[in-house]
Parts: C-alpha cells; structure tokens; sequence
C-alpha cells in the first residue's frame, strides 16, 4: 500500500482556518500532517509517531481527546472537528439528470431509426414538386384528397415523432425513479451503519457518519474499519488489507510493531481501541475514491502534500494503482486453511480470487431470447418492405404500364419513405422493447416489497436466481434459533445440575474463580443490560454466548462488573482471541504477587482434551484421568447435547513468573487446565422455523444445517426443525468426517466423493468455514444430477466469506452479520430469521413468473402485429407498442406472489421461459386474432355495411373500417393481457385479480385512452369516431379473448408434439466456465458474437443490461468500502442493517453461533460462523 497515499489529493469541505502556530483550529495537529502520517506503515509510522509527538497519548492530548474516556459529547466541539478535519462521509457521485437519461434512451437504434423515417416523411410532406399538378402522377395517388387533406400529410411524420418522444420519455422517467430508489436505499444503509465508540467514558454505538477525527473507536472481529486510525490497545488483531492493498495475508496488528488502521480494511481476528485520525476523503478509501471519481466534489482541492511530495507520479501511479485494484479485487479472504484438511489447493485459491461473473439465469434466457426473437423481426420487416415497394413497383409500371416521369420522382419516393417507415414499425413492435422494462419492473418492485419482508436485497438478480434455489445451507445459531441463549444445566464440584443451582451449594472458592473466569474471559463489550420494559427480560447486548455465561453469573448472585472494574482490559495480559481454528477465547492476567493466570473457556470436547485436573466437591483440584474423561463426555455432554444444548467448558491454569512463560506458543500455555465447569447452553428454536422448513421442502428445496456445534446438539436441533425425521434416509456428520472422506489418499479433494455424500447429508456439524466452502462448491460442481443445484447459503462470520461468495445467492445476518460476510452476501436478512428466506424464494419464483406472464402477452402481439401491419398506421402500433411494453409490463410485473408458488418445484436453470403450455397460449391466441383482424379486412365493410379502407390513397382521410379493425386489435390486446395472468394452463384468469389493484388500473385506464383516440384522434392517429353498435360489436370481438382462453385450456398441451419452447438457459458447453473467470475477456465474448448481427434491435436487448444498471447504481454509490471495487462489494457497505448488537471479538458472529463449533465457548460463536 505504500505510495498509495502518496498522491493525497485531498478535498476540504472548507478551508481550515490557521492560528498562529499554523494549526487548524485550536488543535496541535494539522490535515496535512495526520494525512501524511496515515500513509507511513510499521517501523516508519512509529518513528514518525516518536518524532513529532513523542507517542500516540501526546497525539490524543493534541488531538484534545482521551484515551480512556474519548471526546466528550458536545456538539460544539464535534461541529469544529468536522469543519478543520472534514465529515466522514464521502460525497456519491452525481446521479444522472432526467435530460442525460432523455439522451440516453434517445441511443435507442430502433427509435433512432423512426425518428430519420419520421423526419422524411415530414421534409417530403412539405415538398411540393413542380409538376406535382399533372394528370400523369395524380393518377398514381389514385386520388380522393382534397386541398385539406393534402396539407395534412405531414401529421403522420409529427405524430411518430410524438409517440417516439413518450416511448423515450416513459423510458427515461423509469430508470430516473429506479435510480432515485437505489440511492435512498443506499442512504438508508449509510445512516443504519453503526460504530462503537467512546464517548464521556461511555461505549456507545453512533452512526458512521458522525465520527470525528479524536474519537476513540473499539475495533472487533468482524468489523469494517470505517476511519484511519492509530491502534492504542489491541489483543491479537489481524487485519486483511487486500481491499487496498492486494495483499491477501491477513497483517498483524501491535501498538509497538505496526498500529496504522485504515478506513475500508477488515477486522479478521482480535479486538482493540484506535483514535481515528482521518475520516472521509481524508482517509485512505476516501483518497482512492476520489482518484476514482466517485467523490466529484467541487470545493477547491488541496493537495495534502504542499509541494513535497514524495515522487513526481505519485498520483499516476495511484491512479494506475486504483485501476488495477477496481479489475482485479482479490476476493475478501481465501478459504481458510480447516482444521483437518490440509491447505486448499492453489487453483482453488485462483478460484476464489474471480469475482462472480456469471450472468444470472434470467439473464442469460432472456438474452438468448431476444437475440431470437430481433433476428426474426428483422427479416419480417425486410420481407414486408421488399413486398410493399415490388408490389406497388410492378403494380404502377407494369400492370399499368406507366413510364417513371422526373417530375414525379417525390410521389414515388414519398411511397417508398411510407413503406420504409411500416417496415420499420413491424421492427419496433417484434423486438420486444418492453422485455427490458419488464424485467427491471419487476425486479425493482420485488427489491421495494421484499425490504418489508426482511430481505434486503444488495445484487439484483439475486432476487430472481432465488427463485430457482433447489439447496439451502443453512447456520443454526440465529438462523434457525433466538439466538437468545440461556445456561440451563451446570456440571460442576462433581454434580450435574438441571437446574441453576443456588449459590450455597457451590463451594465459596469455586464460585469466586467462575465469576472471575467468565467476567474477564469474555468480550468487555458484551453485557446484560436492564431490561427495556418492566417485567421484560434482560437486555444482551454482544456476543450472545457470552451474554449467557454472563447471565449465568448473575443467577448465581455474583457482581461481574466489580471484577471487570478491578481489572478493567487495558490490564489484560495476553488475549488469544476467538477464532474458528482454535474454537475457544483465552485471557492471561497478572495477579498481585507477580505471577500468572490463564482463563480458557470453548467447546467442551475440545477443551476438556486439554484439562489434566478438575475442581472437586472441596474447590481442590484432583487429576482429570482419560477414562474421567470418557465418563464425562458419555454422562454429561452427550445428555447435554442430545437436549439440544450447546456444551462450553471453563478452565484455567496458573503460570509462573519465572522462568516467564513464552507467550507466542500457545499450545504449551493453553494445555494442563484445571476445569472448573460444563455448562449447557438453550438456544430454542424459533417458533416459525419448522412452518418454514416444511414450506421448502414442500417447494422442492432441500435444506441442510451446516453448524460449529457438536454433533448430538446438531441433530437435536435439526430434529425440531424438521431437517431430518426418523426414519428418513438421511447422513448426519462431522467436519473431521467429511473430510476424510472426501479426499483422496493425497489429501485431495475428489468431486466424485462429494457426490457420494451431499444427496443424503442433512447435517454438517463441528465444520470449520472452509468446509461449508467446500461442501457448497461440491453441490454446485455436481454433474450427478440432471439439473444443475442452485445453491443458497447463509452466513454471519468473517470466515463464511468464501461460501457466500460461492453460493449462487449469499444470505448474511443483519443482526449478527459481520460486516465481512455482509459484504460477500447477495441479500442481507434484516431479522436473521430463516422464515425470511422462504419470502425470497417466493419473490424470486414471482420475478420469474411475471417476467414469463409478460412474455406470454407480448409475443401474442407480436405474432399478430407483424403479420397484420398494412392496415394499422404506424401511429397505431406505436400506441400497440406503448401498451404492450410499458403499461403491460406494468401490470403484469408487479403481481404480488401468492403461496401458491411454493407449491411446485424449482424451474431449474436449463428450464425455458416459454413453457409449451404458453407456446400453445401465445399461438392460440394469435390465431384467434388473425382470424378476426383478415375477416374484419377483407369483409368487414360489408358486415358493418361502410366503405372499404382497402386500397385508399396516400393521405387520404382516416376510415370507419380501418377505425374498426384499429379498436378491435386493441380491445383484443387488453382481455389477452387478462388471459396471460395465468401461465400454467389454469382456468380462473380472474383469481387475485384485484389484490393488484396496478393492474386493474391499467387496464381501465388503457381502456379510456382508447376510447379517446378512437373518438377524439382523428387524423393524426387516422381514426374515424365509431357509433354505439360499433363500439359493442369490437368488445364482444374483444370479450372473445377469454372465452377462447378458456378453449385453448381445454386442449391437452402433451398431445402438441409439435410445438417447441423457447428461451432456455445457456448450454452447458456455453456456461462459462468458472476456471476462465479470470479473463474478462472471455466474459464479454458472448457479446461480441452478438454484435455482428443484430446491429439493430442490440440496443433494446442491451437495454436489459441497462436496466440492470440498477445493480451498478447500488455498486456505484460513494459508500466508504474497500473502495477501489467495482464488485458489488462498494456497495455493500450494507453494514448493520440493523443495531449490531455485535460483540467484541467475538463479534457478531453471533448469529452463527451455530455454525461455530458448538460447544465451543461463545466465541466459538462468532468465529465459527
């Protein structure tokens, strides 16, 4: 990272005022000096610390803050530090005007296209040419036109440049309020994102946002850094900087070796407290963003350096630096190495580091659906433009044997432009515009919707793959449980208690020793707080495992916070923090006579391994022998676990002075333990989950717990959740287990193996993070079965990154989530209630439902309009077009979802979009039409007893038949789009119809317009007013529609061999291949094939990738994160969405607790996770 800050370019909100010691403000310290300190690292910051400030405290007492009790609250003072040291915020960039959008949706080729036809066809309306008067070309427009109508011709001309106008702007106006929702989402997810910091020697947890340079700020695992800062005090923190500086290995951490924090990089391990000494675009991330653009901010720039910079370059090089960053973000952390299975092969590694750049399922159809769909069209209209000019060609010169007369010229080329502009109309109205519109309505409206089912959805498409989910790995601590845990049984002086037991029957020195083992070994940030109402439970804040052994402490009438009050952290000797390696948190103290004493607390298998003796009815230590072991584990962990409970033992040891132990090798200092106690830890289910679960599995979706508790715990738990039941055929197993058996004799991992295991496992219990990575992988690599899995995963902990990015959709914790896992996540679960998910799958089946729904009206339109285009005007199908497109997709992609949808199985990703139940609807319907539409052209005059509109010339007055043939397409279109609610062949159109009340609307609505037109349109939309019957007679036409559909549901669709579906997802051999990931290159092959062709129509179908760019809005926000992403990740800063009761180190992994090894202590929560 070491030049990175070199080129500071750094932007002030305002010009600090100097005093005259040429400090800002009245602080001893300057911008420019905290900016050119925050970019030295190890040894060079330190020195530079010593030279200018002696050490980190003169610089707090500079900064005019306190290391023990941070700034006080006084707005005041926090408003001048904002204004000399600028706001933690860094400025978004500018959204797009409406006139940029305008001009965007202007590109459009099809409408371009429209607009120089249009544009002719007005220029040749004013031409009058010279021998426009004689008898030989008046012939040709056969014609009836008087003067008027003659003057009228260039209505045409300005109605399509009219239509073409609300096309652009309807477009416009969506991708203006799209954008809008994006960004009030993604200030509502700054303004939800919290940090803890002191203040008047108070922990309290503030927004971000209103951080200062001064503040004292406590770091844990799990966190985001938001501000640069120096470390003052830090138990074991390791930090992944890869965000910024590429380096994937985790860097450790130590007021004497290196304790520059910067803004953006990730808590991996540990715990500790910082003064923030740069905040926005000061900091490190704010620094790059600007180099990237994102913070425009107009207020003059300063450079941080005044002249000496470094190196010339410094700034290109960082920009350059930048760059590569924004292409090549490693990912967030590779697997871990697990505890049994050896390291995780390079290629693996390689693997990790690819962003995911699969296109969604959705996406990859619809592609391959337009592209079919536009080559279609674009030989239908060449087709129609040939037939019209030969047509009227050897109609003129030959049959009527005419000669091409100079003077003439303009006439014929008049009739040319008029032919031009129908063919170019049937293209505008087969390449399906509204496709792209469609979607993105119905994505945008699901994203809204689901945010009030607790989904917040951070990558689009996300949304829509969730629909397709057939798998869920599931945690069990939060997800699947309260999370809300309690001590309910206690093994401890030789007795196990169900019940917690009363202080007197403990003796007096075993209780003194759990008190202060648990106080002092657990995370000073968590606590039980008073509860918020009278008679309300207590309140936990923190990790939540700690909060029950802090809990138990209190049911046992002792005072925790007097102990922490003796030794308050700064005291701790050594910490070796929670992570999911070791499975367990350990403190060292030094007590009064100079020696030591180590407290342990994890999951009980795992520390009992390592107890050489146990306290006795007397409080007096005895040896703790092998077969005691065996004897505890058959008669009170197994009970405990099979209960359901989470087992955690506590521990300690007592060290010498002298000789003084070495601290760095931990398995020598934490081993001969004293026990002291085995505590049974209740976390019940949550009541809604097995409602839930059954749901899923109703669904088709089978969904497997993958936890860090112990085995028997697992089961229990999986038992009353309805994972597994007895009887079923089902595997539960270890980590350990897995592993053995699914590498080979090298140690490496066999995809065949996996195959063996995944279809049958329902459990996965004592698994470390690289193990749900590997088994998610396994089910997705897997060709064993004929569709391929679409895999959903939830995770809270730092180390779940590498699964929630590998899983098709990655569902992290609100409440719990580390900002890590939050960050590789797809969809964030404000509740972190599993019940949640089950909505998202109803949403995402929804999306693809609508989108199916819309597709199914559409095509019928199509079908019909590009056969019968010569009697509609091109101002009439371009009213069809606006109907069929933007208001259709309206109305049919904001359906809400309804249970019903879980009834069925996944689609799959192979499925097609256009089942051959809607080929039969699409063709059935546009049968009908055709049918009515040629009777009503070639007879209609003499049924309704009216002139022909047949044959009538150039510009001559509208007429009632084509009138009617206009107002009968359209009634038609608007009961189809009744009809295509339904997609599956079912018989009640009308079923939910007014629980959307849009579409109701829009269908009225549509239907008064129509009225309009046809009464109120006259010339320029070439309608002739209609009488009563007329009117009546083109409903019942219309009202036909449903009878029809209900015709066509009768016929059995297994008996239309020959129909054939469309739009399947890509295959296999066109799926990209993940290895190739690497390249971008190989990405965007698909779209170059593209392009050769479909010149055209590509626009409209990039259209969907435009739409799409909601997801890139949510990207591009200015939000402080590992800045230089282009992944989704920027974005996700999506921090806290909710209050992070999050723990210290243990962090908020909470939520996994589950997944972290069980027993293990409550660290084992977080880590696991």
């Amino acid at each position: 990272m070491g030049d990175l800050g070199n080129s500071t370019v750094d932007f002030h909100p305002k010009k600090p005022e100097m005093d005259k010691g040429g400090h800002e403000g009245d602080f001893g310290v300057t911008v420019e000096e905290l900016c050119l300190l925050m970019e030295l690292r190890g040894a060079e910051a330190l020195q530079k610390i010593q030279e200018n400030y002696t050490d980190t405290e003169t610089l707090c007492h500079r900064l005019k803050t306190s290391p023990a009790d941070g700034l006080s609250d006084n707005p005041a003072d926090l408003e001048k530090r904002q204004q000399v040291f600028g706001m933690n915020f860094i400025p978004p960039k500018k959204a797009k005007t409406f006139l940029q959008l305008v001009w965007e949706a202007l590109q459009d080729v099809t409408l371009i296209i429209l607009e120089i036809a249009a544009i002719i066809s007005l220029g040749l309306s004013f031409y009058q040419p010279p021998g426009g008067d004689s008898e030989a070309c008046s012939n040709v427009s056969a014609g009836a036109e008087d003067e008027g109508e003659a003057e009228a011709g260039w209505i045409e001309g300005a109605a399509i440049l009219l239509s073409v106008l609300c096309v652009v702007l309807v477009t416009a106006f969506n991708d203006w309020s799209k954008e809008k929702q994006f960004r009030g989402l993604q200030s509502r997810i700054e303004q939800e994102q919290r940090f803890a910091v002191v203040r008047n020697g108070t922990v309290i947890q503030i927004p971000v946002a209103e951080m200062v340079v001064g503040d004292i700020a406590q770091v844990k695992y799990g966190d985001l850094l938001p501000a640069d800062g120096i470390l003052m005090q830090g138990n074991d923190l390791k930090i992944d900087e890869s965000s910024l500086t590429g380096e994937s290995d985790h860097v450790h951490k130590s007021v004497e070796k290196d304790p520059m924090l910067l803004s953006g990089t990730h808590v991996m391990e540990g715990s500790g407290k910082m003064v923030v000494t740069a905040v926005g675009v000061n900091s490190q991330t704010g620094i790059i963003f600007t180099l990237l653009g994102a913070g425009e901010v107009e207020e003059e720039k300063k450079d941080c350096k005044k002249g000496w910079r470094k190196q010339d370059g410094t700034l290109e090089n960082n920009q350059n630096k930048a760059k590569k960053q924004d292409e090549a973000v490693a990912m967030e952390m590779q697997p871990l190495k697990s505890a049994e299975g050896g390291e995780v092969e390079e290629k693996e590694k390689k693997k990790a580091n690819v962003p995911k750049k699969e296109k969604s399922v959705l996406q990859g159809k619809l592609t391959k659906l337009a592209v079919q769909i536009g080559k279609a069209g674009l030989v239908m209209s060449a087709i129609t433009v040939i037939i019209l000019m030969l047509y009227f060609v050897i109609e003129t010169f030959v049959i009527q044997g005419r000669a091409w007369l100079t003077e003439c010229t303009p006439i014929y080329v008049q009739y040319f432009v008029k032919f031009f502009i129908i063919g170019v109309t049937v293209l505008v109205v087969a390449v399906p515009e509204g496709l792209p519109l469609a979607v993105t309505i119905s994505l945008a409206y699901s994203v809204k919707k689901m945010m009030k089912d607790n989904n917040l959805v951070r990558h689009l498409d996300a949304c829509e793959t969730m629909g397709n989910a057939t798998a869920i790995c599931s945690d069990k601590t939060g997800t699947l449980t309260t999370n809300r845990m309690t001590v309910v049984q206690i093994y401890v002086e030789d007795q196990h208690f169900h019940d917690i037991p009363r202080p007197d029957q403990i003796n007096s020195k075993t209780l003194e020793l759990l008190t202060s083992a648990i106080a002092v070994n657990c995370a000073y940030t968590s606590n039980i707080m008073a509860a918020d109402k009278e008679g309300g439970l207590p309140k936990q804040v923190g990790n939540k495992t700690e909060c029950a052994l802090l809990g138990l402490v209190r049911d046992l009438k002792q005072d925790y916070p007097a102990v922490r009050e003796q030794i308050p952290e700064e005291k701790l000797y050594k910490v070796y923090t929670f992570n999911s390696v070791r499975k367990s948190m350990s403190t060292v103290i030094q007590m009064p006579d100079g020696s030591f004493r180590l407290y342990s607390k994890g999951a009980s298998e795992i520390l009992l391994k390592k107890c050489s003796f146990i306290l006795g009815r007397d409080g007096e230590a005895r040896a703790f022998r092998p077969r005691d072991k065996d004897e505890m584990v058959k008669k009170v962990i197994e009970p405990m676990a099979c209960d359901g409970l989470r087992t955690i033992c506590i521990a300690y040891r007592e060290l010498p002075a002298d000789p003084m132990p070495d601290w760095e090798n931990e398995t020598d200092i934490v081993s001969n333990l004293i026990c002291i106690t085995v505590v049974g830890i209740e976390d019940p289910v949550r009541p809604e989950v097995p409602e839930a679960i059954r749901k899923c599995q109703r669904a088709g979706i089978t969904v497997r717990m993958v936890t860090g508790d112990n085995i028997n715990t697992a089961r229990a738990i999986a038992a009353k959740c309805g994972i597994i039941h007895p009887g079923d055929d089902f595997l539960c197993m270890e980590g350990k287990d897995f592993n053995r058996r699914i590498r080979n004799e090298k140690g490496e991992i066999e995809q065949e193996r996996i195959d063996k295991i995944w279809p049958k496992l329902r459990v996965l219990a004592r698994s470390s993070p690289t193990d749900k990575h590997t088994l998610v992988k396994g089910i997705i690599d897997s060709t064993i079965v004929e569709k391929r899995q679409v895999v959903a995963v939830t995770g809270d902990g730092t180390n779940d990154g590498p699964a929630l990015k590998k899983a098709d959709v990655g569902f992290a914790m609100g409440i719990a989530g580390t900002d890590v896992a939050k960050e590789a996540s797809d969809i964030i679960l404000t509740d972190d209630n599993f019940s949640s998910i089950v909505k998202a799958v109803m949403w995402g089946r929804n999306v693809y439902d609508s989108i199916s729904k819309f597709l199914q009206f559409q095509l019928t339109v199509n079908v019909v309009a590009v056969i019968v285009d010569s009697p509609l005007k091109a101002v009439q199908m371009l009213w069809v077009n606006l109907i069929m497109d933007t208001f259709a997709s309206l109305a049919l992609a904001t359906e809400p979802p309804t249970e019903a949808l879980l009834l069925r199985k996944p689609y799959g990703r192979n499925n097609p979009l256009i089942s051959r139940t809607m080929m039969k609807n699409i063709l059935g319907h546009a049968v009908y039409q055709l049918i009515i539409i040629f009777t009503l052209l070639f007879v209609g005059e003499k049924i309704f007893d009216i002139d022909s509109g047949r044959n009538a010339p150039l510009h001559s007055p509208p007429s009632e038949h084509y009138t009617i043939i206009f107002n009968t397409f359209v009634l038609m279109q608007l009961f189809n789009e009744i009809n295509a609610r339904k997609i599956h062949g079912e018989r009640n159109v009308f079923d939910g119809i007014f629980s959307n009340p849009i579409f109701c609307s829009i269908v009225l609505g549509t239907f008064a317009i129509q009225i309009v037109i046809v009464q109120f349109g006259g010339k320029p939309f070439s309608c002739s007013p209609l009488n009563v019957e007329q009117w009546l007679w083109c409903l019942f036409v219309g009202m036909g529609e449903l009878i029809w559909g209900q015709v066509i549901a009768s016929v059995p669709t297994h008996q239309l061999k020959f129909l054939k579906e469309a739009g399947h997802g890509p295959a296999p051999d066109e799926i990209m291949d993940e290895d190739l990931a690497e390249d971008e290159e190989e990405i965007d092959h698909a779209e170059r094939e593209l392009r050769r062709g479909q010149i055209l129509w590509f626009r409209g179908l990039n259209r969907i990738q435009t739409q799409m760019e909601v997801v890139s809005t949510f990207k591009r926000s200015g939000s402080f994160q590992g800045a230089v992403r282009r992944r989704s990740s920027v974005l996700s800063q999506l921090h806290d969405v909710t209050n992070n009761s999050t723990p210290s180190h243990v962090v908020l992994s909470t939520a996994n607790a589950t997944c972290a090894p069980g027993s293990e202590s409550l660290h084992s929560v977080n880590g696991t996770s």
